[in-house]
């Protein structure tokens, strides 16, 4: 049990052999978040397949990690409060490596009363006693007794964004596909076009007026070398290029460049369009949430405002067959409403329990399907137990299906900015999938929406059941 509080030896109290110690296993968080606060990524320490290969063959701790434990003694046991370090000696002796214990431990060697100087020796030893670092420190030690409260400082958790690695791997394993990129005339549009081609996720084909794109390639201070470009007067004939290109197959992705939405979709609804299918269009939001242990889908958070019954099963099933083309063979989906009760005032419960049902019957097929759910039902599995809610989805849910627009994109940007999630944008239901990206997004969200568009290129959309 850790005292609640500090107290130091004051010089006077201190003689020569006084020792004190303090051990602490180390984990790879602890590594990362020494990394992280010193700038130190060295991939020695931080890389383990680079460790590998390297002198000691696994990641080894920061040498300076295992100083700061003598620090700590120093500080808060012998001397304790009030002291002043004034030197350290150090040698290194063996690695520390994830799963090690170490102990530091620091002796009094010599007093020097005139300015209250101490001299110590510093030892740490790992579990099997074998010492990995040795030296000798010299502090000020403190004139007058201290005793204060020890400070409880706030938990650290990394906030790790790796829920999608695994399917940016895969995805560049297949072949690159040509993307059409409409109206690129921005420099955040041009620099997503050139991070997915530099990254090999899609092979980008610049449609919209020259003049504009080579100016937005200037200002965001990169090259069109390589480039192809098809040159258009406006924003409008970009998006209806693009389109054709869609429809004769020569472009397998689009992606929105500095155009509105409705516009570029205004293109791919259009009543002459070939890029139809017997589903109404949908958007994901493909979440990397660090706070939840799986890819999380929000759906629809950008195209329908107040879908009715019959197109909330379109959504539904568009982002179950995104989820099987990500390798998870039965989503589960939560329909989520404001509670997990069916209430007749409240629209969005009669329609998740009737999509349920749905489910059920097939009409929606190749997942667990179950609402209504209030939020905290469908992704805490102890706030569902604490209801006593009996349900195969909550607390594990892959797919929030939102009762509306207004609702799912409150929720996706509350994550985004308030959890810290990474989102990747793609409107799914046409012959080929369309990549919504913003302004705000980090490179992480553009190449996570190029991995999944990739990746659900050939899905079909036809209805359960026909």
């Amino acid at each position: 049990m850790i005292d609640a509080y500090l107290e130091n030896r004051t010089y006077d109290q201190m003689k020569v052999g006084d020792t004190a110690s303090l051990e602490r296993p180390v984990t790879e968080n602890d590594i990362e978040l020494f990394a992280l606060v010193s700038g130190d990524v060295n991939p020695a320490h931080v890389d383990a397949e680079f460790a590998a290969g390297d002198f000691f063959g696994h990641v080894v701790a920061h040498g300076m990690w295992t100083a700061s434990l003598v620090s700590a003694v120093l500080g808060t046991q012998l001397p304790g409060p009030g002291c002043i370090y004034l030197g350290q000696t150090i040698a290194f002796t063996k690695p520390v490596k994830p799963g090690d214990t170490v102990t530091a431990t620091v002796t009094v060697l010599e007093k020097k009363d005139a300015k209250r100087i101490v001299r110590f020796e510093t030892v740490c030893t790992n579990q099997d006693g074998e010492t990995v670092l040795k030296g000798e420190a010299t502090v000020i030690a403190p004139k007058d007794p201290i005793r204060v409260r020890r400070k409880h400082l706030p938990g650290i958790r990394l906030r790790r964004h790796d829920r999608y690695d695994d399917f940016i791997a895969r995805a560049k394993t297949s072949p690159t596909l040509r993307a059409a990129i409409v109206h690129p005339c921005s420099p955040i549009a041009i620099q997503g076009a050139v991070e997915v081609r530099d990254e090999d996720l899609l092979e980008p084909v610049l449609i919209g007026p020259r003049a504009k794109i080579e100016a937005a390639a200037e200002q965001a201070g990169v090259s069109l070398d390589g480039f192809d470009i098809i040159e258009t007067e406006h924003s409008h004939a970009a998006a209806a290029k693009a389109v054709e290109l869609a429809e004769r197959g020569e472009v397998s992705v689009l992606v929105k460049g500095s155009l509105h939405t409705d516009e570029l979709l205004s293109a791919v609804l259009a009543h002459d369009s070939g890029l139809r299918t017997e589903r109404r269009i949908s958007h994901v939001y493909a979440m990397d949430i660090p706070a939840y242990d799986k890819p999380l889908i929000v759906t629809d958070a950008a195209v329908n405002i107040l879908p009715t019954l019959e197109q909330k099963r379109d959504i539904c099933q568009n982002a179950i067959d995104l989820m099987h083309q990500l390798g998870v063979e039965t989503p589960h989906v939560a329909v989520l409403a404001a509670v997990e009760t069916v209430n007749a005032d409240m629209p969005a419960t009669l329609d998740a329990a009737a999509l349920t049902v749905m489910a059920a019957r097939g009409q929606i097929a190749g997942a667990l399907v179950d609402g209504p759910l209030a939020f905290d039902n469908a992704i805490s599995m102890a706030a569902a137990k604490t209801k006593g809610i009996v349900s195969p989805v909550a607390g594990q849910a892959d797919i929030l299906l939102v009762p509306d627009l207004e609702a799912g994109n409150m929720l996706a940007k509350q994550l985004i900015y308030f959890a810290d999630a990474i989102a990747a944008g793609l409107v799914l239901g046409a012959r080929v999938p369309i990549i919504l990206t913003s302004r705000a997004d980090p490179l992480s969200a553009r190449l996570a929406s190029a991995a999944l568009a990739r990746l659900s290129v050939g899905m079909t959309y036809t209805k359960p059941g026909s």
